[in-house]
């Protein structure tokens, strides 16, 4: 039909965002989320930063790829399952004290640990590194055999390095997420008695800053409880040697920060993107002179009849018009009142006769 325009609609289908939320993806990949934790930990899954946030989300591509694995969700499941001393040993096929004494030398790293009721430590080991352990050949002796005496000696000398070994696997997870020097000091100020941290930071803006920037730790009990500063002092560097490297380390990464900046003045944040601009000395404000008391009303009869008492003169106004020549009269209350009472004024004031 002549004059007639049929216009098409284009219904646009929302794109599938590209990056996930961690409590989603763990829906996506079927695992809780404390097994979602581990596996990020563990780098089975990969995280990427969002621009817009700076929270850790999971791209849809990584979502898809771990979907692809042969024996999904079970495999990756496996894979991030975590075991305690009992289970272990089982797993390992050793006692459970061999168990025990190959962890408190360090052979094996745990990943989590809480407190039970009676405020006993429960480590927790990652089962694949436990399988991975037994299969190399190079263990067989301290699985089977018997233990050296070197060994035994540090045993019997009180060794455990189990929280060692557990804040080192946490500070190097931390740490491949920090991305920037800011960053990383505060994941190393994380494990540092707050003492130590002062001795190093002198700066009170630079101490600010590493508390905002530092990474939560996992909480046990109530603050203040027995079972929160025992948690605060596996969490909290104790041997000399691994102070003496964390606060290397610290301060290492404290000179990156300062190096486009000098010490005394605090490093740019990200909004800070305009050049600064020069400070500029103000000078201290005037006094500003306090107004004196009006003076008492003078009534102009009273002043003429006495005149001791001193009257000032009124203001005379500028009127300024074209054609003018020469200064005007002053125009005030006196001059008005002489107008009205020709008696009173001057012999020289009186006006003209007609």
């Amino acid at each position: 039909m002549p004059g007639t325009t049929i216009a098409s609609v284009t219904t646009l289908t929302p794109e599938r965002p590209a990056l996930c939320a961690p409590s989603r993806a763990a829906r996506e990949l079927g695992l809780k989320r404390y097994e979602f934790d581990l596996a990020v930990e563990l780098g089975r899954i990969r995280v990427v930063s969002d621009e817009g946030s700076g929270t850790r989300r999971v791209a849809r591509t990584e979502i898809a790829r771990l979907q692809a694995q042969a024996g999904f969700p079970q495999t990756l499941r496996e894979r991030v399952r975590v075991v305690g001393t009992k289970e272990g040993a089982s797993l390992m096929g050793v006692s459970e004290g061999r168990f025990a004494r190959l962890a408190r030398l360090g052979l094996l790293v745990p990943i989590r640990f809480y407190l039970n009721r009676y405020r006993a430590v429960v480590w927790l080991y990652p089962a694949e590194e436990l399988r991975e352990f037994v299969a190399n050949g190079e263990h067989a002796g301290l699985i089977t055999g018997r233990t050296p005496e070197t060994l035994r000696s540090q045993l019997t000398a009180g060794l455990d390095l189990r929280p060692r070994n557990w804040r080192g696997r946490r500070l190097g997870f931390l740490l491949r997420q920090a991305e920037d020097p800011w960053a990383r000091a505060a994941a190393i100020a994380t494990f540092l008695p707050s003492e130590k941290i002062a001795e190093i930071v002198r700066i009170p803006y630079e101490r600010a800053r590493l508390d905002r920037l530092r990474p939560a730790l996992p909480e046990h009990g109530a603050p203040g409880s027995p079972s929160a500063l025992l948690g605060e002092q596996i969490m909290t560097a104790q041997d000399t040697d691994e102070i003496a490297w964390l606060s290397a380390d610290l301060a290492r990464q404290l000179e990156a920060t300062r190096a486009p900046w000098s010490a005394s003045s605090p490093a740019p944040g990200p909004q800070d993107h305009a050049v600064r601009r020069p400070r500029v000395r103000r000078a201290p404000p005037l006094p500003v002179p306090r107004p004196s008391a009006p003076a008492a009303p003078v009534d102009i009869a009273t002043a003429r009849a006495c005149p001791d008492i001193p009257v000032a003169p009124p203001r005379p106004r500028s009127h300024h018009r074209p054609g003018a020549h020469g200064p005007h009269p002053p125009r005030g209350l006196l001059t008005w009142l002489r107008r009205r009472n020709p008696r009173s004024a001057p012999a020289g004031d009186h006006p003209r006769g007609t």
